[in-house]
């Protein structure tokens, strides 16, 4: 048993009344060499300024938890909580998030192959090298495509993620992942934001990228195109970063019985709350 806890009696109590619900409080008396009516007695007092300010945390925390949709774990509550003045540390609220269980929402990942590279179409260099740094908007786009279960068969996520932000700028979804989706994606970027000429955009090597009506579409609005190296999804970390965070903190959650159903979540999920309100950790 820790020494300190032996001579400081309300070290000691605040063990007990954290532990109580895993050792008969006796016991615990017992080991720690203070009396049970010792205990019951300070755990009667009023609400010391301490008590009170961990409820009040303990609230601010809750409340942060919930506005996220349960998505967030202690490094954004963390996060959320310093934007509104609050001086907490991340190790109190960590260890006050353990406590109470309260726990960001995480499913295993679920694989299904979206890139075929095996085409005899042109590939370009890669202008990226893993540097995932932009020095501004518009200046660096990533594309990659996934897919969404669904009871009517699987729904195809296209998306284009502005590397200085990290927002997503186009997207679509389709029953299908041929050259259409992709380019739909593009064009939606290409249409909000109005990118200058210079832009590099960086994909993997799958068909949809690399095929003539996609590298035309680049082309005429003047984006240089850049690939990643074949089967190294390290290349385009950021757009596996946002789809993993796409899937843990929705798909896996949702039983989507129809694709139409999926759209609707995923839009509000990347319109409503990615590019508007989530934390990025970059």
């Amino acid at each position: 048993v820790d020494r300190d806890l032996c001579r400081n009696p309300d070290m000691s109590f605040r063990f007990i009344e954290d532990h109580r619900d895993a050792y008969p409080v006796r016991l615990m008396c017992a080991v720690l060499e203070v009396s049970p009516a010792g205990y019951y007695a300070w755990r009667d007092r009023p609400a010391s300024q301490r008590t009170k300010s961990n409820a009040t945390l303990l609230a601010a925390i809750r409340q942060a938890h919930h506005d996220s949709s349960g998505r967030y774990g202690s490094p954004r509550v963390h996060a959320v909580l310093r934007t509104q003045g609050r001086g907490a540390s991340r190790g109190r609220i960590e260890r006050m998030m353990r406590r109470h269980g309260i726990r960001a929402i995480t499913a295993p990942p679920r694989r299904v192959r979206t890139t075929d590279s095996r085409h005899d179409l042109p590939i370009a260099p890669n202008l990226i090298a893993r540097d995932f740094t932009a020095e501004a908007p518009n200046r660096v786009w990533l594309a990659d495509i996934t897919y969404i279960p669904t009871a009517e068969g699987w729904l195809y996520l296209a998306a284009v993620m502005d590397l200085f932000s990290r927002k997503i700028v186009g997207w679509a979804m389709r029953d299908h992942m041929q050259v259409e989706l992709a380019s739909a994606a593009l064009t939606m970027a290409i249409q909000q934001q109005r990118p200058q000429a210079g832009l590099i955009h960086h994909s993997d090597r799958g068909v949809q990228y690399a095929s003539h009506a996609y590298r035309d579409a680049l082309t005429g609005a003047g984006i240089v195109a850049s690939m990643s190296r074949k089967a190294d999804c390290y290349d385009n970390a950021p757009m596996e970063s946002f789809f993993h965070t796409l899937k843990t903190e929705l798909v896996h959650h949702r039983d989507y019985q129809t694709r139409a159903e999926a759209q609707r979540d995923i839009f509000a999920f990347i319109e409503g709350f990615y590019n508007r309100t989530r934390l990025h950790s970059a």
